[in-house]
């Protein structure tokens, strides 16, 4: 029988606690504990991107992290990213070139986008492509997500004070 672990998290701005498993990895603990189904599971190694989400400002792979790992800290779903309208034009930019298609990559991939965003804003289409090379996609071949990071990032530049 395995001990269950008080774990206290805010999630998106919410603070919860729940008894968990030691063994519970972050990404189930969000979708099957608080019913939180944007990030997925897909390889559970850590190789795909699809169970991406932000833990202290910082993206991880959810399915490489426990949920008591996540005692005490802040976790960014991509349903918060979306609600608090942090990557409004970046969804604006995956729709209006077509840079999604079945969706189960996307939050995953635009938590990623995000991220480069936030971090590397001087980014270029190649440092593009190989800072979202952990995240895959089987039905864009990637020109469509390239373009619209890039547009993004173009745009953010152009509307910062110089």
């Amino acid at each position: 029988m395995n001990p269950m672990l008080e774990t206290t998290i805010t999630v998106n701005g919410t603070r919860v606690t729940r008894r968990v498993e030691p063994r519970t990895h972050l990404v189930d603990f969000l979708r099957e504990e608080l019913g939180l189904t944007g990030s997925h599971t897909a390889c559970e190694h850590g190789v795909c991107g699809a169970c991406t989400v932000r833990v202290d400002g910082e993206i991880v792979r959810g399915c490489l992290t426990l949920a008591v790992q996540a005692n005490g800290r802040a976790v960014d779903t991509i349903e918060g990213l979306s609600d608090s309208g942090e990557i409004r034009d970046l969804q604006a930019a995956f729709h209006e070139r077509n840079a999604l298609q079945c969706g189960f990559c996307t939050p995953g991939v635009l938590m990623t986008a995000q991220e480069l965003l936030r971090t590397r804003p001087a980014a270029t289409r190649d440092e593009i492509r190989d800072f979202m090379s952990g995240n895959l996609c089987r039905c864009t071949g990637y020109q469509s997500i390239l373009d619209a990071i890039e547009a993004v990032l173009i745009a953010r530049r152009q509307a910062r004070p110089a």
